[in-house]
């Protein structure tokens, strides 16, 4: 294979020449060619020949150490230029000159074409064997890999804990533009992004992002790279280009729905793929629709609804016997990143029952979900919820009704989450609060049934004490001395309205014997 053919990549990150120089053991100097610091240039790896043309030999970003056994004592000048002039071609890193046995000092014909040539060269002192250096240059690779580990473990470690967040997918973004110091976007079908964090590349980067996310997948944009006549030729599932200084990088979802996604950073180090990759994993499983047997189940029960069938018969299918009905809208305030989609708001919430095409036509970004009624929906970032009441199957209608009254005080009054109440006085206070309030206003009753039913019978029939008498099948006597005895325990004037309407009222928070 020639010299300039691409190789693979070293299964080891390179060392800066720089990390080279700094080790004080080796007493390495630099007499020649482009400064190392302002380059930033790297060892792959160290390789040692006499040969008078290496170039064969070379494969690429080498140190090559040589002691000058090849250098004729005649025309040496014409000599070193070619010699220099080789290693460049075939993509040598930088040249190191062994000081003794052979030559006293480095010749000056050699530094001169270094410099010349832009090729690195380094003065290797007598003290130090080039066994030495190939070893120190394996310890910066050894100790260069096991940092660059444990940073992308540390790294995949952020990202889980990221997709187990109530917001998944920006968090998982946000995530991976901090890991890698870029921009991560999640593209959708037409090829444009919907969610993004960190600092957005220059307006030819992103363009060049575009167009990798239609390289890895067609149904963003891409064309798949057929051509008529003939079979479009599958998409790759990554892709990468340098546009504008910017490594960009794409990645194509699995699941076939049209998302990929894609990053862009100005330095690109060895283990970003690697994070990146588990990025869009994560992201093809928080977002791809998942239709196992329990979520088969569930179309089937609501296609037998939609055919005519009694709600109770398919209720068992559905999964849950009560049901909390949400209505979303993007909240259109929040301009620090692209609106959030339906599926990662299903995602978060738990749920595969979304309406995510429910637009309104004037007010757009507007989703519905069923959940069951013991999941408590919590606010989600980018969107306003209206929040229902559990209700049973065939109580949805009305469930739905209450979420689009919830989601429309949320927005009037913006807030992230509104839960339906009940209306009137009831409406007004929290139910939590409302319950506690009754515990302890009935609390002297002790709890006793005959009394705080009496009580409710008599509140119930404005005070008549033949009504409740007849209504309890007990003598109207009876219910006098348990009124009396109520009135007496509450330390309350059952005659006054407004204590007959805060009894009536905790009264309304207990439930009656079956």
């Amino acid at each position: 294979m020639s010299p300039s053919d691409q190789s693979p990549a070293p299964p080891t990150p390179p060392v800066p020449l720089t990390a080279l120089l700094a080790r004080e053991e080796l007493g390495l100097r630099q007499i020649a060619g482009p400064d190392a610091t302002a380059t930033g240039a790297v060892v792959h790896w160290v390789h040692t020949s006499e040969m008078a043309d290496p170039y064969p030999y070379l494969l690429g970003g080498e140190l090559l150490l040589t002691a000058g056994v090849h250098v004729p004592a005649a025309d040496a000048d014409a000599h070193l230029d070619a010699y220099v002039a080789r290693i460049v071609a075939a993509g040598g890193a930088a040249l190191g000159f062994g000081v003794a046995p052979v030559h006293d000092t480095v010749p000056q014909a050699l530094t001169a074409a270094c410099d010349r040539l832009g090729l690195p060269l380094l003065e290797v002192p007598p003290r130090t064997t080039f066994s030495g250096i190939a070893r120190a240059v394996w310890q910066l690779m050894a100790e260069s890999r096991h940092a660059e580990l444990r940073r992308v473990t540390q790294a995949q470690q952020g990202l889980a804990a990221a997709a187990a967040r109530p917001d998944p997918v920006p968090a998982l973004l946000r995530q991976l533009a901090s890991r890698l110091g870029g921009y991560a976007a999640l593209y959708g079908p037409d090829g444009t992004p919907t969610q993004s964090a960190g600092a957005e590349p220059g307006a030819e980067a992103s363009a060049g992002l575009g167009r990798l996310a239609g390289v890895v997948n067609p149904a963003a944009g891409g064309t798949g790279g057929g051509t008529e006549g003939h079979s479009p030729r599958p998409a790759p599932a990554s892709a990468t280009d340098t546009v504008a200084g910017t490594h960009l990088a794409a990645y194509a979802l699995a699941g076939a729905h049209g998302l990929a996604l894609g990053v862009a950073t100005r330095q690109r180090e060895p283990g970003d793929h690697t994070l990146a990759g588990v990025a869009a994993v994560l992201l093809s499983l928080l977002t791809a629709p998942h239709q196992g047997a329990a979520e088969s189940a569930r179309s089937a029960a609501l296609v037998r609804l939609l055919l005519g069938a009694d709600p109770a018969d398919v209720a068992p299918l559905l999964g849950a016997d009560r049901w909390t009905v949400v209505h979303a809208r993007v909240r259109h305030g929040d301009r620090e990143q692209a609106p959030p989609t339906p599926t990662a708001l299903a995602a978060a919430l738990g749920s595969t029952l979304v309406d995510g095409h429910a637009d309104t036509g004037d007010a757009p970004g507007f989703v519905r979900l069923l959940l069951p009624a013991d999941r408590d929906p919590a606010p989600q970032s980018g969107w306003t919820l209206g929040v229902s009441a559990p209700a049973g199957v065939t109580g949805l209608a009305a469930a739905d009704a209450q979420a689009a009254r919830a989601l429309r005080r949320a927005e009037a009054a913006r807030v992230a989450l509104v839960r339906h109440r009940e209306s009137g006085i009831a409406g007004l206070v929290a139910p939590a609060e409302a319950d506690a309030h009754a515990r302890q206003l009935l609390a002297p009753l002790g709890g006793s049934a005959p009394l705080t039913e009496t009580l409710r019978a008599w509140l119930s029939l404005h005070g008549s004490w033949d009504r409740t008498a007849a209504a309890l099948s007990v003598h109207r006597n009876t219910v006098r001395q348990r009124v009396t005895r109520c009135a007496t325990l509450l330390d309350a004037d059952l005659d006054d309205p407004d204590v007959r309407m805060e009894l009536w009222f905790a009264l309304g928070r207990t439930d009656p014997p079956g």
